[in-house]
């Protein structure tokens, strides 16, 4: 092994471990700090029933409102970096641009961390997917990596953050290749399972927080039952889909407000604060309701109603108005309240023998996170490593399968594919379209063209493309405005004394000089020639495009999407 295999394969080995650990102990910390917040601002449930009086409800209104000041007061002076979450570590990683700051990475978790700190019905696993992802980048960066292990190494922090956090090593493993990777390549694996198991590993060292569920032991379902489960998905998928219309609906609502913008958070934390004097039960990430309502510690039907959907609206109108956080746990939370509302229908409005609530409870959670996040595998790996259920696990599978695909149908992969289709990246088509369409042609465009005057002679246009060993000439005015090209097989229609624009390409194509290469290579179907003409935005020429270089730089994306998902030989 010589000096630089050896150097490759330490490096292979440290970055997934240094950066398993470092987005580890960031996820330990940024729960901590939340959880801290929470007891100290009087957002718990257990600090709430402690406290009563005009006090208590003087700090439901006010911790809310504060903190979305506090919020928009970042979103005002450090603009959009604020609001990243896992949207923009899947376009990073999709669209191979290398885009995830430090800076971004650390004013996105501050913000959050004061969101959630103070309420804000928003969640916790948004932020540190993004907390992980640049971690990973950074550090890739410092190790001065290339691209393609850079997104394995973001990849590497975002399972380790999830593994931290769930307590779920496999499913932190999924994660990462089912929704940021988007392929189970034989070169990312080790390095995310590694990272994966370095965050359990410190999540069980170092945890900070009470088990997500709290499931101890179910009753086995009846095989009729499961046709309970797949109507159970049909009903999660209709409410995920209203969930994320919401959500993309308040943001689109909020964006006309444009008048306060660096108050619309703090309107929302005060509106927030106002209907939890009725509802606490909306404020925070509602962890302590999800593990009641798993326990099968159940409250009449009405109550569940009006906590699911006062949750739904709150966590609309938080991350449109501009609070920072994720989607994940709201659809973990209110799938379990309809899971719950579903199972006690079956058995106290229909009469139903059905078995406990806590399974129905579970496949509701699951039926609208899975297609929520677009992640059915992780979802269902989550409910078997948390709770060591296989019956729980088959019964979630049952919902999720249906959900997910009525969701797909209907409304698109996940709602993060949704928020990257509104900036204009669609991965709907894979990740080659995906790449094309983030890279404009200017870095293709060649300098070395034939050029006369509109007013040249034939035999004018004929001599610059024998000097320049070309098959085609542009023609511009006097202002270099481009005017039209002519090719040579043309030219030998004409006279020598014969104005060359008298022959141009009645078929031209010309292209503006930032159009992306997808567009670029949709508008050179029909083309027949050597090069097409780039202008500037008044119609000068800049420059021309061969189509041989639109063919090398597909074919280099196409090398480098081979390479991140094999394992080379070194």
């Amino acid at each position: 092994m010589d000096g630089g295999t050896a150097k490759t394969a330490l490096r292979a080995v440290s970055l997934p471990l240094i950066a398993g650990v470092l987005a580890a102990l960031a996820a330990q910390l940024f729960v901590a700090l939340v959880l801290a917040l929470n007891d100290v601002l009087l957002i718990t449930p257990a600090r709430r029933a402690g406290s009563a009086g005009p006090s208590l409800a003087i700090a439901t209104i006010l911790v809310p409102t504060l903190g979305g000041l506090l919020v928009g007061g970042l979103r005002h002076f450090a603009g959009a970096q604020v609001a990243r979450g896992p949207a923009d570590i899947i376009a990073a990683v999709q669209t191979r641009s290398d885009e995830l700051s430090a800076r971004a990475g650390w004013l996105s978790a501050s913000s959050s961390l004061v969101s959630l700190g103070s309420g804000a019905a928003v969640g916790e696993y948004g932020p540190l997917v993004h907390i992980g992802g640049s971690l990973g980048a950074t550090l890739a960066r410092i190790f001065r990596s290339d691209v393609t292990t850079i997104n394995i190494t973001i990849a590497c922090g975002v399972a380790s953050a999830i593994a931290t956090v769930f307590n779920a090593p496999i499913a932190g493993i999924l994660f990462a290749h089912e929704i940021i990777l988007r392929h189970f390549a034989p070169r990312a694996f080790a390095p995310v399972a590694l990272a994966s198991i370095i965050g359990y590993i410190l999540a069980n060292a170092l945890s900070v927080r009470r088990p997500l569920l709290a499931v101890e032991q179910v009753g086995q379902p009846q095989l009729w039952e499961f046709g309970l489960f797949v109507l159970l998905g049909v009903v999660g998928a209709g409410l995920a889909i209203l969930f994320m219309q919401a959500i993309l609906g308040a943001g689109k609502a909020a964006a006309k407000i444009r008048r306060f913008e660096p108050l619309k958070p703090a309107l929302a934390g005060l509106a927030l604060g106002l209907a939890a004097l009725v509802l606490p039960e909306i404020l925070g990430m509602g962890f302590d309701l999800l593990r009641s309502v798993t326990a099968g510690e159940l409250m009449p039907i009405g109550a569940l109603v009006a906590i699911m959907a006062a949750r739904l609206l709150a966590t609309a109108m938080c991350l449109g108005m501009g609070f920072t956080g994720g989607v994940f746990s709201p659809a973990l939370v209110i799938g379990s309240l309809l899971g719950a509302i579903f199972g006690l229908g079956m058995s106290q409005g229909l009469g139903l023998p059905v078995t406990d609530s806590a399974v129905y409870a579970i496949c509701g959670m699951v039926a609208v996170t899975a297609p929520v996040i677009g992640a059915p595998v992780t979802a269902v790996v989550i409910v078997m490593e948390l709770t060591g259920s296989y019956t729980l696990t088959l019964a979630a599978l049952a919902s999720v399968a249906i959900s997910n695909s009525m969701v797909s149908r209907l409304f698109g992969r996940c709602l993060f594919d949704r928020q990257l289709r509104q900036r204009r990246i669609d991965l709907s088509a894979g990740r080659t379209k995906a790449i094309l369409e983030s890279r404009d042609i200017a870095p293709l465009v060649s300098a070395n063209l034939a050029v006369v005057s509109q007013d040249a002679t034939v035999a004018q246009a004929e001599k610059a493309m024998v000097d320049k060993h070309l098959d085609q000439v542009f023609l511009i005015d006097g202002n270099g405005l481009y005017q039209g090209s002519v090719q040579l097989k043309d030219v030998f229609s004409g006279v020598p004394e014969q104005a060359a624009i008298e022959l141009r390409n009645r078929n031209d194509v010309v292209m503006l000089e930032h159009l992306n290469i997808w567009r670029a290579m949709q508008r050179l179907k029909r083309f027949d020639g050597e090069s097409v003409a780039i202008v500037d935005e008044r119609g000068k020429l800049v420059g021309a495009l061969y189509a041989s270089r639109l063919i090398r730089a597909y074919l280099d994306i196409q090398t480098d999407l081979r390479a991140e998902e094999q394992i080379r030989a070194e």
